[in-house]
């Protein structure tokens, strides 16, 4: 299966006007922003649990990484509320659900294969923190990516220049961006060279970026 899978061009996704579609997991829907592969899969996904719903337990061979939009992840390791950025590395493994349910932003399979790195951060900003009406959080960063959030006051330019690509989630809010206006579960990303130039609506919006990434896009390892 192939999803917004040329990563030389500009994909957009308004993922909360996707069908949800059933995964192999009774209770567990899925939205697909971008994919290469089938069940095994370099893959961008929403992920919505029921209640009580549950995966089997699985190791993550490519590494997950995630945030929780809705509700309350669970798994053997503890409850991950929403807000919450999570970093399971190649090798790590689980048992995930959700008793009360929940939504997530996952990516699967897009970890440097040598990382072991695993955390967990709660996407919080100090008060006060931000500069020209934009604060920033920056959320992790190694030789492949920089992932950062930003908070952004309404009305606001947010502009981005990177090597290696640019991809944006809309947490909350609303911005302008060309041409295209981006509501809250939007996902975006452009390629290699483009620069990010939005603008945010007048209840602002709260983004999770991420840069650098897209020239180790891959089919996930056999």
């Amino acid at each position: 299966m192939e999803v917004n899978a040329d990563f030389t061009k500009r994909a957009l996704v308004h993922s909360t006007d996707e069908p949800w579609i059933a995964s192999p997991m009774a209770g567990v829907d899925r939205r697909m922003l971008d994919r290469i592969g089938d069940e095994v899969a370099r893959a961008t996904t929403i992920v919505r649990y029921s209640p009580g719903s549950h995966f089997s337990p699985h190791t993550h061979t490519g590494g997950e990484e995630f945030i929780v939009l809705e509700g309350v992840f669970q798994d053997e390791h503890g409850d991950y509320p929403a807000g919450s950025y999570v970093r399971n590395p190649p090798t790590t493994s689980h048992t995930p659900g959700s008793d009360e349910g929940c939504t997530i932003f996952v990516k699967l399979w897009q970890f440097d294969m040598e990382d072991r790195t695993q955390f967990r951060k709660q996407m919080t900003l100090e008060p006060g923190s931000g500069q020209d009406g934009v604060a920033t959080l920056e959320l992790h960063r190694d030789a492949r990516e920089i992932v950062r959030y930003h908070q952004i006051a309404a009305d606001t330019p947010f502009e981005i220049t990177a090597p290696g690509g640019i991809e944006m989630l809309v947490l909350d809010g609303s911005l302008s961006e060309g041409g295209d206006q981006l509501k809250t579960g939007s996902w975006l990303r452009l390629p290699e060279g483009e620069t990010l130039e939005a603008v945010t609506g007048q209840s602002g919006a709260r983004v999770w970026v991420k840069t650098g990434h897209l020239p180790f896009a891959k089919p996930p390892a056999a």
